[in-house]
């Protein structure tokens, strides 16, 4: 309660409304798959276009490289071009894959300064050169000499601003440059580790100096493909904010380990101890010192096994494979593209039943075209928080110049976002157009959709005059209330919505006036959830219940802590079979 200690007026706010509840995203995909680059470990990363997929984890694989493990670029291609518009990728590499790497100096017979490696493993990083060139961030003059000019080590300058403890420094006078470092820099006075040679004659108090003080450091170029990073004015120091491993954490190339512990040796500035050049030789562009890196290995294909796929859980941010999304709320549906492997699909599924929070989509192998194949590998599954595609599609390759099939999946998860977005997630996503595809690995007929319909496979066919279709909607569920992969979605999105919408009752008082709030709270989203179409009745009362109060609590469940609210809604059920019955009309009918 709030304190009245003298009179007056006082007006004050409060909360008795319902809160505003906000439907969730359910159009955005999560992939697993081998990658040319990208971390293999830590967070999913986010991609809104293919173009962007390819700048951070590169293009397309050889089928001669990379075989059946190709395929999620292709899949992630797919997505946005059937109308995906938010993807978090999580990149699975062979445990042999080695990062390229190149240490400076090398071949100078003493222990690197820098250990430069690309950012994650792969043959890619053997791609990446590096420029080096001096620099500087600030100058000044020295105006004076404190003590003794001949053994002095500080001087009064015109402005230490950049002048920062352990940097290198360089003072220049009628062409000769003495190397130093600093120790102490504070208004305007800087204590050098040695004094300067010159005593006097260092002191230059002119308009436009002669004789300048000024930091020593260098810039490093990355360079990969059509990609190029500059970071300027770096240095060893190890407590400088410009430091070289605080300013290149920031790279998407490459890492840097620092070894120099913020000195080197007779004071030379940084970029003559990382490259054995005097700062004097490097006059333009050409003579910039230039470095490769090396020894970067896609590692063998042939080492990769399910557990890659189904990860490690190592703890936050360092977790691998399908584990790694457990960090991520974001996703909605997920796939593994091209991956068959029972044992990898079954942890997906696992993956999503547990979290609750998503949708699993999964592949036939492309070999399998005979029923009781696809029938065999159906049978594996029973979850409402998966589906199943077949067959695979036919679609031109970019990196082979010839048609090749790819997986469903990714093709997929871009058609349910394309369907939410367009109708909303209680439209089931079927008899909707593939794009992209020119042709199915498999023509599947009437008859032998009669057998794998009812038992869960979505089969993707092709009619004259229409195009390559979506002609299926049932989930791998064996239970006919969650038979339909709308149905699944919607109670995903209705409950991810509620559970999100909701955490402000957290901790609020357990009383009439809280149920009220929450009971008005999810009747005005249920209300519009209906009104979008997407529960059954004429009326929200006949679309939906909210029950909350002391009919679903007891006294105890409150003394606990406990509110406990059930609601019960209608879902909307597809149209899967339209039947016309016709009859003849006689003239006396």
């Amino acid at each position: 309660m709030p304190e009245y200690l003298s009179p007056g007026v006082y007006v004050e706010e409060f909360d008795s409304g319902a809160q505003p509840l906000e439907g969730v995203s359910t159009s955005t995909a999560g992939f697993i798959g081998v990658a040319q680059r990208g971390p293999a470990e830590g967070l999913p990363q986010l991609v809104t276009s293919f173009a962007d997929f390819q700048r951070q984890y590169g293009g397309y694989l050889s089928e001669n490289a990379f075989g059946s493990y190709r395929y999620l670029a292709y899949g992630v291609e797919h997505f946005f071009l059937n109308g995906g518009s938010r993807a978090y990728i999580m990149r699975v590499a062979p445990q042999n894959a080695a990062q390229a790497a190149v240490e400076l100096p090398n071949g100078s017979g003493q222990s690197p300064l820098l250990q430069i490696t690309a950012k994650n493993p792969g043959s890619w990083g053997n791609q990446i050169r590096i420029k080096l060139s001096p620099a500087s961030k600030a100058r000044t003059q020295i105006l004076e000499i404190i003590g003794d000019p001949a053994s002095s080590k500080k001087y009064k300058v015109k402005n230490c601003a950049g002048f920062n403890p352990g940097d290198s420094v360089a003072f220049m006078s009628g062409g000769a440059t003495q190397y130093n470092r600093v120790l102490v820099s504070q208004d305007d006075i800087i204590e050098l580790a040695q004094p300067l040679d010159g005593g006097q004659d260092v002191v230059d108090q002119k308009l436009l100096p002669e004789k300048v003080l000024r930091t020593a450091e260098f810039t490093l170029d990355v360079y990969f493909g059509d990609e190029a990073e500059t970071f300027s004015n770096l240095s060893l120091n190890v407590s400088a904010a410009n430091h070289v491993e605080k300013i290149l954490s920031r790279s998407n190339l490459i890492s840097v380990k620092d070894n120099s512990q913020g000195a080197t040796a007779d004071n030379l500035p940084p970029f003559q101890a990382i490259t054995g050049l005097a700062e004097d030789t490097v006059k333009d562009e050409k003579s910039k010192f230039v470095s490769e890196l090396t020894g970067g290995s896609d590692g063998a294909v042939s080492s990769l096994s399910p557990a890659d796929f189904m990860g490690e859980d190592r703890g936050p941010g360092k977790r691998t494979g399908i584990q790694a999304f457990i960090d991520n709320d974001e996703v909605s549906v997920i796939a593994v593209p091209g991956i068959t492997d029972p044992n990898v699909q079954l942890s997906l599924v696992a993956h999503c039943e547990n979290l609750r929070s998503r949708f699993a989509l999964l592949d036939v192998a492309v070999e399998k075209t005979k029923v009781a194949d696809v029938e065999s590998h159906r049978n594996i599954f029973d979850s409402n928080y998966a589906a199943i595609y077949h067959p695979w599609l036919q679609v031109f390759d970019p990196l082979e110049k010839r048609s090749v099939h790819i997986p469903p999946s990714g093709s997929m998860a871009g058609i349910y976002a394309r369907s939410d977005n367009t109708r909303g997630v209680h439209k089931a996503p079927a008899n909707e157009v593939v794009r992209g595809a020119t042709g199915l690995s498999v023509q599947y007929n009437k008859g032998e959709q009669d057998i794998l319909n009812p038992k869960g496979v979505n089969l993707i066919r092709y009619f004259t005059g229409q195009g390559i279709r979506v002609w299926g909607a049932r989930t791998a569920s064996s239970n006919g209330l969650w038979k339909y992969v709308n149905v699944r979605r919607l109670f995903i999105f209705l409950e991810e919505s509620i559970k999100r919408g909701t955490n402000w009752v957290v901790f609020e008082p357990n009383d009439e006036r809280l149920w009220a709030r929450v009971s008005r709270t999810i009747d005005a989203f249920l209300t519009r959830v209906w009104r979008d179409g997407a529960l059954e009745g004429g009326s929200p009362a006949e679309a939906f219940y909210v029950q909350i109060g002391r009919t679903t609590m007891t006294q105890d469940d409150i003394d606990n802590g406990r509110l406990i609210c059930i609601i019960g809604v209608a879902p909307v059920k597809p149209a899967e079979f339209v039947i016309f019955r016709i009859t003849q009309k006689t003239r006396e009918q």
